[in-house]
């Protein structure tokens, strides 16, 4: 059986748009765009992000090397769109041992890159106009010319490390685990949005993520209730 839509807030089951609502309802935050169940690492897993995507699909190419793409998510319907979209990676950390790497550009408001961070939703615009930025990324797009785009570090879930900044009208989130895995953004990964059209990558694939299953989402949850309550 599919599983259903949940709260991309917090992992809760939300309600379906009804007879007198057109929105999905979470019983703690309300209206929100409902998180689709994850996509699994394959063509046609990305092929089915792309289809409704209104966000960028961001992907470092090239690839740092031995990663792989291992799954995506999105949240919105065929009404709205994908307002929120993430590639999630996997591949060998810089200090030991395997590390995961997930990319979200969201619309403000959606809630999911802060989720996974383990930060509160109000920490991208917070963190986006303090100080110097702790990394950098270049951007390229179909829409405008390459970029960088300077990503702020966020004090979020102690398992992760969570970095924020804008591209292209939305928040660029980067959040790696573990922590070390940060250091990967020491260089200067360039990415590419996969709606591009003329798009013909040879994009490697590799076993689905498990920071994206049903249970590890949850967790995601709980590391930013942690952060909340701190």
């Amino acid at each position: 059986m599919r599983a259903e839509p949940t709260c991309p807030r917090c992992g809760r089951p939300v309600r379906a748009p009804g007879l007198w609502s057109n929105d999905w309802t979470c019983p703690v935050h309300g209206a929100v765009l409902p998180l689709q169940p994850a996509r699994r690492p394959s063509r046609e897993g990305l092929a089915a992000l792309l289809q409704d995507a209104r966000a960028p699909v961001w992907l470092p190419w090239p690839l740092p090397a031995g990663w792989l793409v291992t799954g995506f998510l999105d949240a919105g319907d065929e009404r709205t769109g994908s307002r929120a979209c993430a590639v999630a990676l996997s591949g060998p950390n810089l200090m030991h041992g395997p590390a995961d790497l997930l990319l979200i550009a969201e619309e403000p408001g959606v809630g999911l890159g802060a989720r996974f961070a383990g930060v509160r939703e109000d920490v991208a615009a917070q963190t986006s106009a303090a100080g110097p930025p702790n990394a950098v990324m270049e951007v390229r797009s179909a829409s405008t010319r390459p970029h960088q785009v300077p990503l702020w570090a966020v004090d979020g879930a102690p398992d992760r490390a969570g970095y924020v900044g804008e591209a292209m009208g939305c928040w660029l989130w980067a959040v790696l685990w573990p922590v070390e895995a940060g250091a990967l953004l020491m260089e200067e990964l360039q990415l590419l949005d996969l709606r591009d059209p003329g798009m013909r990558l040879d994009v490697p694939f590799g076993a689905f993520c498990p920071r994206l299953r049903p249970e590890r989402l949850r967790a995601a949850e709980d590391g930013r209730d942690a952060a909340e309550s701190g």
